[in-house]
């Protein structure tokens, strides 16, 4: 598994495993939990996704529950924070809101260090663009995480260019990531802007979703699925897996987030690795995703 530099001194593999689902499972025990992580960690995936809202804010004591000292520091973690909604630790808020005021990225930081038995947080992402932001207090807030050693590098999730370079103008720390919706269904940002943004500054994206949530595999994309299953038989894997080499072909880095918490599936994810796609595959697959051939 190939992996990809997120700031000096901190690499992820370069599939993630996204546990935004680990508290649907039936089976949230310890062991449960560990054999996913052993799993993927068997695949030479490392890194592990996560965010305070997960679970109902539950996803991530279920992941600190299976953490040994040992495992912990086989793995890098990464979380998010600043959506507030009226579930959990927040069930008196009046209205879903967004927070990334100082004291609320603090105490966020606070919690998730307690819930997942973590002396650190190696990657911290402000969730959503948060329309009542002060970037000059956000983005203290994130310097000040990081000079601490709670978190060893910040990012964003789902801005837009003018989002990220207004909070970094506040910033001392460079923002590492900005983890964004991307797949064969939602391809806009290739076209729109977002992945030239960071490609330009060589900034590797993470990709949420690179499956379309399950949308990719409709009734509604049969020419699509045919494709990507004729380069699956081609290569001996599945078709989710060509989708998400697709991803990883981009020359951006693009670093996918999965999530599953099937463990027959889980140990397939890293399949997608093994598919080294050129260039007019790739757009053949585009071709099908758009609808129509390029202009």
């Amino acid at each position: 598994m190939d992996r990809i530099q997120i700031t000096p001194g901190l690499d992820f593999s370069r599939i993630v495993y996204g546990m935004w689902r680990l508290g649907d499972d039936d089976n949230t025990a310890p062991e449960h939990v560990q054999a996913k992580i052993s799993a993927c960690l068997d695949q030479g995936i490392t890194t592990m996704d996560q965010a305070d809202i997960y679970g109902g804010y539950m996803a991530e004591e279920i992941l600190g529950n299976a953490l040994t000292p040992d495992l912990r520091n086989k793995i890098e973690i990464v979380t998010k924070c600043d959506i507030v909604a009226p579930a959990g630790r927040y069930d008196k808020a009046r209205v879903k809101h967004y927070d990334t005021s100082r004291a609320h990225i603090l105490a966020s930081v606070e919690h998730s260090l307690r819930l997942m038995k973590t002396d650190r947080i190696d990657l911290l992402l402000i969730h959503r663009p948060d329309p009542f932001m002060d970037h000059h207090e956000t983005g203290a807030a994130l310097d000040e995480v990081v000079a601490a050693g709670k978190v060893r590098a910040v990012g964003v999730s789902n801005f837009r260019p003018w989002d990220w370079t207004l909070l970094q103008s506040a910033m001392k720390t460079p923002l590492s990531t900005n983890q964004i919706e991307l797949s064969l269904m939602t391809h806009d940002a290739f076209t729109n802007g977002d992945i030239a943004f960071l490609q330009e500054r060589g900034i590797p994206p993470m990709a949420w979703s690179p499956l379309g949530g399950g949308t990719l595999f409709a009734s509604s994309r049969e020419d699509l699925r045919k494709e990507l299953k004729k380069v699956g038989e081609e290569h001996g894997v599945d078709a989710a897996a060509v989708a998400v080499a697709w991803l990883l072909a981009h020359p951006a880095r693009i670093l996918p987030v999965l999530g599953t918490n099937n463990l027959d599936r889980i140990a397939r994810i890293g399949d997608a690795a093994k598919l080294k796609m050129d260039r007019e595959t790739w757009f053949e697959i585009y071709t099908h995703a758009i609808g129509h051939e390029v202009a």
